[in-house]
């Protein structure tokens, strides 16, 4: 596994490099400390997991999101931020990221954050899951408890969705239309009670649905 850091603090940057081999000696870390040195990585080298702080210098925080998944768009990039408003990292969510880590978290939870990532999981702040607003449709929310079926074919749809991945990406691994995937979105959204992706990553974790998506 390759995973890119983007920090503009060579420190910080530093620490989670020994987090990193210290959970996964075999991972490959790179970092950098701009968004326009996190895409000039080449084709090749591309990263499959990126850890993003979108307080960067020169870009707004969600453009610096949208400029990295643009240029690494099978990555799953997961921002590590002192911001836990939770109004951002929802926004976060909807604009792809795949998961968020506040660096206010101390060593143990941000081990364990890490844990959770390198296994293809996603960490969300318990703040952005139990703060004030609707995170599901009342319409069609599912009984407390509920656990949605779904078919194969929806289930590597909800994988690269969790994973930040956008439709035209989705459709391209799965060899399907892009259409193909909004329908398939449109049942996994019904079937969670939500209607947007930051809604149905909140669900999946309501509901500690990870094991039953495919790794």
């Amino acid at each position: 596994m390759h995973i890119l850091i983007v920090d503009d603090h060579p420190l910080f940057r530093e620490g989670l490099k020994t987090l990193l081999t210290a959970l996964e000696p075999a991972v490959r870390i790179s970092d950098a400390g701009t968004v326009a040195q996190a895409i000039a990585l080449s084709a090749g080298d591309a990263p499959d997991l990126i850890l993003l702080d979108m307080n960067l210098p020169g870009t707004s925080r969600l453009d610096a999101l949208r400029q990295v998944k643009a240029a690494h768009e099978t990555a799953s990039v997961v921002v590590v931020s002192a911001d836990e408003d939770p109004v951002l990292i929802r926004s976060a969510v909807d604009e792809g990221a795949a998961g968020y880590i506040p660096k206010t978290s101390d060593a143990s939870l941000t081990i364990q954050a890490l844990r959770l990532v390198l296994a293809n999981g996603i960490y969300l702040p318990r703040a952005a899951l139990t703060a004030g607003g609707d995170i599901r449709s009342p319409a069609n929310s599912p009984k407390a408890g509920a656990q949605p079926e779904f078919s194969g074919r929806q289930l590597a749809v909800l994988k690269r969705l969790l994973q930040g991945k956008a439709n035209k990406v989705i459709a391209r691994e799965l060899d399907i239309a892009e259409g193909t995937v909004k329908a398939h979105l449109g049942a996994i959204y019904q079937a969670l009670g939500v209607n947007s992706r930051a809604q149905a990553m909140y669900r999946v974790h309501e509901l500690h649905m990870f094991d039953k998506v495919p790794g």
